[in-house]
């Protein structure tokens, strides 16, 4: 239902009014006019001019169609303009059963209501942590190395490729591997070494797994050239950009470099295979 107050003659053409109650505040200063006809005339009927209460009428004239009502001065009125067409909504289909019966308290199903909230909000929380934990895994494993790149971080080698004596270089994450397949003279020269002369300590039993193999990163320790095999002072490694000699074992005895040569992570799955990474 809808209720108008405003000026009805500009409102009249688009309204059907269903009733009119005229009524006025002000009491007449004049007798009122008799009526034409000693009957009321009935609201149903069609309004032309009636004579209401002193001085008030109701006109029934409108530019376009419908029934225009107006009041003249000395006679407020009020007209109720009501859209009987209209359709109230139904909502109980959306209304939970426990709260449909207007006569029962709410208070009587509060609980039951309070449980499924509760469990609406518990299931839609972990719902919502589990979708976050997904988008930051997804975040950072964006991050980490793709599979190519995980593939190089290994390499295996064939120690049967490697004669006694000589070494080897390979290619690994970018840089140069020496693989040195030593003598027993070597191992024995050494592993005699005095500490105490090396500028960098350590000894051949701790940069080996196995006495026979030695592998190292072949970037010198000073300004990271890479050092040549089998040369040297020392018969191990010789950096000839400004003269650092390493050993047999990597490690520094001469020259500029404060350090001994990188020994990566190896280890040996069989006598003939090794892989570094």
């Amino acid at each position: 239902m809808m209720s108008v107050a405003a000026r009805s003659r500009a409102l009249s053409p688009y309204l059907q009014a269903s009733s009119w109650t005229v009524s006025g505040s002000l009491k007449p200063l004049i007798p009122a006019r008799p009526a034409t006809s000693p009957a009321l005339p009935s609201l149903a009927a069609p309004l032309a001019e009636r004579s209401l209460l002193g001085h008030e009428k109701v006109s029934a004239k409108s530019a376009r169609r419908g029934q225009a009502v107006s009041a003249r001065l000395n006679a407020p009125a009020g007209v109720r303009f009501a859209h009987t067409d209209i359709r109230i909504p139904d909502f109980s289909d959306y209304r939970r059963h426990e709260v449909v019966d207007p006569k029962k308290s709410s208070q009587d199903s509060s609980d039951s209501r309070k449980a499924f909230s509760y469990l609406i909000t518990g299931s839609t929380a972990v719902m919502g942590v589990y979708a976050a934990k997904t988008v930051v895994t997804q975040f950072v494993s964006s991050m980490s190395a793709s599979a190519d790149v995980l593939a190089l971080s290994k390499i295996e080698i064939k120690l049967g490729d490697i004669p006694e004596g000589k070494n080897m270089t390979f290619k690994w994450r970018g840089k140069p591997l020496f693989v040195r397949h030593r003598s027993e003279k070597e191992i024995a020269a050494e592993a005699d070494v005095d500490l105490s002369e090396l500028r960098d300590p350590q000894h051949d039993k701790d940069r080996v797994l196995n006495p026979s193999w030695v592998i190292v990163i072949g970037v010198c320790t000073h300004l990271g050239c890479v050092p040549i095999a089998n040369a040297g002072d020392y018969g191990g490694y010789y950096c000839p950009c400004h003269g650092s000699h390493y050993d047999a074992s990597g490690r520094i005895r001469k020259g500029p470099a404060p350090l001994n040569l990188e020994v990566p992570y190896y280890e040996f799955p069989d006598d003939s295979t090794v892989i570094v990474g």
